[in-house]
């Protein structure tokens, strides 16, 4: 059976998803189709800045900002998500103004064309079928995804409080604690 394509919506680990690259992880869907699907877990901040991992994109952020842990596919490769003020200059368009830059728009015109930026080190991947089964299976919550989302200030919270806008059951879920034996 065919789903309904996710793109630009977010995907919530259920509190069952034991996987730990994506346990109580929050997922921006960038494309879906029957091929696959890819997107960018957006509550997950490295250790690293971005001017230590990839000094080079380090003047399109704050001093400070860590790179984020996009998914586990391709970890060595570098994926920025804009919300754009010149949708021009946008490659892919995910939701709204935000999307990955063009592939040849040079980090000036980049910084001239955006108004926000995060930056990922790797990205998440399903091949054919995977994601509809894993919907399917009760693994995933959908949630519409809000610019803030995918910008968060609290990323450590970004799972629970994506869970309590869905409402109903899901605002109890949200509380729960990530040990439930401790509660």
């Amino acid at each position: 059976m065919s789903r309904e394509p996710v793109a630009g919506r977010l995907l919530i680990a259920s509190a069952t998803l034991q996987d730990p690259n994506f346990a109580r992880s929050v997922v921006l869907i960038g494309m879906h189709g029957p091929d696959g699907a890819l997107g960018l877990v957006l509550n997950r901040p490295s250790t690293s800045t971005v001017a230590e991992a990839v000094p080079q994109l380090a003047g399109l952020v704050d001093e400070d900002e860590p790179l984020y842990v996009g998914g586990p596919v391709r970890s060595s490769s570098i994926v920025v998500l804009c919300e754009f003020t010149d949708p021009e200059a946008a490659g892919m368009l995910v939701l709204g103004r935000i999307g990955l830059p063009a592939a040849d728009l040079d980090l000036d015109r980049l910084a001239e064309t955006t108004s926000r930026l995060r930056i990922f080190a790797g990205y998440s991947g399903w091949g054919e079928s995977q994601l509809d089964g894993e919907l399917e299976q009760g693994d995933w919550i959908e949630q519409d995804a809000l610019p803030d989302d995918v910008f968060c200030h609290a990323p450590e919270e970004l799972w629970s409080a994506t869970l309590a806008r869905k409402g109903g059951r899901y605002a109890l879920i949200a509380r729960m604690p990530l040990d439930p034996s401790v509660n």
